[in-house]
Parts: C-alpha cells; structure tokens; sequence
C-alpha cells in the first residue's frame, strides 16, 4: 500500500469518504509542497517568472489551506482525531511540516527574503517536533492496529520528508548564522539529516516488505506511492546543501567525505526508484486499466518530481559534476507538466462542486 488511502482493515474506523470539509484530507498540504519545489526548480533551470507566479499561488493557497484547517479543527474536531489515530492517514499531517519548510526554501531561493524563510524555519521546527512524537506515540499506544500490509503505506515516509524539509532549509540558512552559534546550528542540521535518513531506512524496508511479499492490487498504488523517491530524493538534497554549506562550518567540512558520499548513496537511491515506479504505474493503468482521475493526493505524486530536480542540480554542484544538468534539465518540464495537470484536474473538480451546488441551489429545498 504506497498510498494515503484508508487500509482495508479500517474501515470501520476510518472517516466517511463524504465530499466536503469534514473529510478534507490531512495531506492537503502536499499542494504547498509540490507548487514550491518547482518553483524552486523553475527558479534553477527555467524562467524566474514562472518561478515568482508559483510564489505568489503557495502566498495565496499555504494560508488559505490552514484557514480550512483550522475551521476544521473546530467544527469536526471528532472527524480530525478519527484521522489522527488513523495508520492509513495521520501520516498526512506531516506536509504541514514540509510545506512550511519548502515554502521557506521558495521565499529563500526565489524572492531572497532570509527574515521570512527564517521565520518559517522555526514554524517547520516546532511543527515537526509537535507532529513527530504526537503521532508516533498515538499510533503506538492504540489497543487496536491494522496488520502491517492493511496498515503500512508510502505516505509513511512524510515523516521522512517532514525532517528533511527542516534540514534542507536549515542548511541553506547557515552562511547568514552569526559565527557564536553557526555551528550549534550546523550540528542541528546534521542531526536532523541524519535522524531522518534513519527513519527512511526503516520505513522503506518495510515498505519493500510489503511489496515483494504481499499481493498488490491496483488501488494499492495511490498516487502519492512517489513518495518512496522523493524520500530519497530530499535526503539528497538536504546532504548538497549540507555540502555547499561546507565553507561556513568548521562541523561540517571535518565531516565533508561523508556527508558528500551519503548524498550520493540518497541521490542514487532516488534514481533507482524511478523507472520502478514508471513501471508500475504503466500496470497500473495501462494493463490492470485502472481509471486516471483527478484525486488532491496526486499533488503527492507532482512533489518527487520537482525535489529530484533540485536535488540534481545541487549534487551537481555539491560533486562539480555539471554533466549530472542534462538529467536536471529534462526533468524540470516533466516536473511542471505534472504540476499544471494537476492544476487542471484541481480547477475541474472545482468547478464540478460548484456547478453541482449550482444545480442543488436552483431545485431549492426538497417538498416535504
């Protein structure tokens, strides 16, 4: 199960799939995430215009989705503790840790704004450790658990990509540390780096577990199944950017050979996921025909593509191998075609709602 849909063996638990509030998913947030890491990569590669629109759609959408957040919190605060003791979606949360922190990194690397990227950097830092031990803890002291192949899925790895996110932003916010505690900072971000590789390999063995030793069905592989590369993909990153921040840190260059070859191992990692992952996409929906709709969780699916082209084009830089640019540039118009698909499919399913409460409003209310 690689996606952030309900487990099988919790559906008696699990929240009504109604449309509506009530039901929004805790992973909303990946549309944050996914719009910022190609900005950035857009920023890199493309157009710095494309870069600034996609600035100013996550300056719009990340209050907008904490405003319904929060509303939801207070009017279906029943339906948000059903998810968050819920091993299929209570993982979702942690794009509220990542979108803070990539949007850290878009303000940083799109606009130049340090103060901002700063202040998001301490928003990812208590959100992480806030989300990180509530929810670990709930699911582990609940008396009822799904068995490990109903309850195991790749969104898993958000809690992966949530402490990566923090080092990522981390990392690139070092040069401007004062010199008293730039290497406390540095230590931090090491940690971080390294503490979320570790809960990578854990999960991800697992995850391959369940792959290779459980029967798979289509629907098994929800959208955000990305995710198991764009783990990988940000842990990558995270150790170029530790790399590049080698110069500012007396930390981090005794330790370059290593974290420069943990990189690599992260980026190959990503790489390798890749045509794994094409590959059974194409059985999902070419041979076992499984419909290709628009669902708010392929935003979970859009995010890999952009954080691999980041983290390319740093590796590039973090190894000086320039030659690793000719998979980056490819790879950003794969990553912004998937976003505008995306986009479309969101602003359809949009305009559906509204034509359907439209239809509704003009029947007026049911005769009694």
């Amino acid at each position: 199960m690689s996606g952030l849909q309900p487990p099988r063996g919790q559906a008696a638990t699990a929240p009504a799939p109604a449309a509506g509030l009530a039901t929004l998913h805790p992973a909303i947030f990946a549309l944050v995430m996914a719009s910022g890491i190609v900005s950035i990569a857009a920023s890199l590669l493309l157009s710095a215009t494309i870069a600034r629109g996609l600035l100013v759609f996550n300056l719009v959408a990340y209050p907008a989705i904490w405003a319904l957040t929060l509303v939801r919190a207070v009017r279906y605060r029943s339906q948000v503790v059903a998810d968050l003791v819920h091993h299929g979606r209570a993982v979702g949360f942690f794009t509220t840790v990542a979108a803070t922190s990539v949007l850290g990194s878009q303000w940083l690397v799109v606009a130049g704004a340090t103060r901002a990227a700063f202040a998001l950097w301490i928003a990812g830092i208590v959100l992480w450790a806030l989300l990180t031990y509530t929810i670990f803890t709930v699911l582990t002291v609940k008396r009822q658990k799904p068995s490990l192949a109903e309850g195991l899925n790749g969104g898993w790895l958000l809690a992966v990509v949530a402490s990566q996110s923090v080092a990522v932003l981390g990392a690139q916010l070092l040069p401007g540390w004062e010199p008293a505690s730039r290497e406390a900072a540095a230590v931090f971000c090491l940690a971080m780096w390294l503490g979320g590789g570790m809960l990578y390999i854990w999960i991800i063995g697992l995850i391959f577990y369940r792959y290779t030793f459980f029967p798979m069905s289509p629907s098994d592989l929800a959208p955000p199944y990305w995710i198991n590369m764009g783990a990988a993909a940000i842990s990558a990153l995270a150790g170029a950017n530790l790399v590049l921040a080698a110069p500012s840190s007396v930390v981090i260059r005794e330790l370059l050979p290593f974290v420069r070859g943990l990189a690599l191992m992260w980026w190959a990692t990503a790489s390798w996921w890749i045509p794994m992952l094409v590959s059974l996409g194409v059985w999902r929906h070419v041979f076992s025909k499984f419909p290709l709709r628009y669902d708010p969780l392929y935003w979970g699916a859009v995010f890999p593509l952009g954080m691999y082209t980041v983290a390319t084009v740093r590796m590039s830089a973090a190894l000086d191998v320039t030659r690793l640019l000719a998979i980056a540039r490819p790879f950003v118009y794969v990553a912004l075609g998937a976003w505008c698909l995306a986009a479309v499919g969101l602003a359809g399913n949009l305009l559906g709602k509204l034509s359907t409460g439209r239809r509704r409003g003009a029947l007026g209310p049911p005769a009694r």
